[in-house]
């Protein structure tokens, strides 16, 4: 097959989208290399985190012939490039589709990663708002297939867009196989001095925004034991002054320990280092920290609410996103109970190898020849 990609977010995103696109790249380069990788990006920013390409001589990178209107190029004009390169099926990772690729023959396949800008719309602002809702609308009616990342996902698609659920197939993401690595004493030991981590810690990792909702872990820290620290990595936001005036007015500022420019090659190190991974967002698409917190061997206490029971498995714990003397409760209770705590691990990495590469990778070639069979 030549399959193309809107490899835009690979290129220029670190987080979230980028490392999704990156996963999957990386995950059908490596599962057939008879397929030919067509990555289409408007520029492609260096980034240590696709040298992985160089590895595959089945990936190759597109740009556009001028530096300018580069926008235009690929929610447009790509699609005479696409053309020219005779691709089979495209892919748009992250909610939308060109226009015009319906009119062309090339099947297509759009992956929709969540809707919370339609369930947080004060969030994004009325102009975004409607540019998000008309991308994800036009990539929707379009594609051959929609991919949804979860089934909270799925579920917000047929209720909030009335898209018929037969035409959205759910394929979960993995994570970075560094996560399941277990770091050596050495590395643990230079990221814990880097950083000053204390011996036992709680654990936040995410964007310090209102919809991860990190207040009800403050708030829950009035009510833990033994003056157990958290430590926070995440970029931070406005709401984070919010975070901590909280913490300031109740004398808990000392206990919260906010990480800056923690890199990739670091962040496995200070998963592995913690006692609690705790994740109170309220609305996700997937929760990727949840599962390279179980990748990792750290117990996980997450919301209810959206998709996270889906990313933490059964014998993760959860609370609802307003409870912080459940919160507490909870935190508590790993904690105290080792027994606990390391059952909560065992079975954590075992619910996590239902998102293993090589399952993930496999279901996404069968719903890419899916499609073009059926063309």
């Amino acid at each position: 097959m030549k399959i193309g990609y809107d490899a835009k977010r690979a290129f220029y995103n670190n987080t979230g989208l980028g490392n999704y696109s990156r996963w999957l790249i990386k995950s059908i380069a490596s599962i057939d290399p008879a397929n030919a990788l067509y990555l289409y990006t408007p520029k492609a920013k260096a980034n240590s985190r696709l040298n992985f390409i160089g590895d595959y001589p089945n990936i190759h990178t597109v740009m556009p012939k001028s530096k300018w209107f580069t926008s235009f190029w690929r929610s447009k004009g790509i699609v005479k490039d696409l053309l020219r390169d005779d691709i089979e099926l495209y892919h748009g990772l992250s909610h939308e589709l060109p226009s015009g690729i319906e009119k062309t023959g090339i099947r297509s396949v759009v992956t929709v990663h969540d809707l919370i800008f339609m369930r947080y719309p004060k969030q994004f602002g009325p102009v975004n708002y409607r540019i998000y809702l008309a991308k994800v609308k036009h990539a929707c009616k379009v594609a051959d297939k929609i991919i949804a990342i979860s089934q909270k996902t799925k579920d917000d698609l047929v209720e909030l867009l009335g898209i018929n659920p037969e035409k959205i197939e759910v394929i979960y993401q993995g994570c970075d196989l560094a996560f399941a690595v277990e770091q050596t004493t050495e590395q643990k030991s230079a990221v814990k001095q880097k950083y000053n981590l204390p011996d036992t810690f709680i654990l936040s990792v995410g964007t310090i925004e209102e919809r991860k909702n990190l207040l009800l872990l403050a708030k829950a820290l009035n009510s833990v034991n033994n003056s157990i620290p958290v430590v926070v990595v995440g970029k931070q936001t406005k709401y984070t002054e919010e975070v901590k005036a909280y913490l300031a007015a109740n004398n808990l500022t000392n206990r919260v320990i906010f990480l800056k420019d923690v890199t990739f090659a670091e962040l496995p190190a200070v998963y592995q280092l913690a006692t609690v991974f705790v994740y109170p967002s309220r609305y996700e698409g997937f929760g990727i920290p949840v599962l390279e917190s179980l990748n990792s061997g750290v117990p996980v206490i997450a919301a209810t609410g959206s998709c996270l029971e889906e990313a933490g498995g059964p014998d993760s714990m959860y609370v609802n996103p307003d409870d912080d003397k459940d919160l507490a409760a909870k935190i508590n209770r790993v904690l105290a109970d080792d027994e606990l705590r390391q059952t909560m691990i065992t079975n954590g990495r075992a619910y996590a190898a239902n998102f293993t590469d090589d399952k993930l990778s496999l279901q996404l070639l069968q719903l890419y020849q899916n499609i073009l069979n059926h063309a």
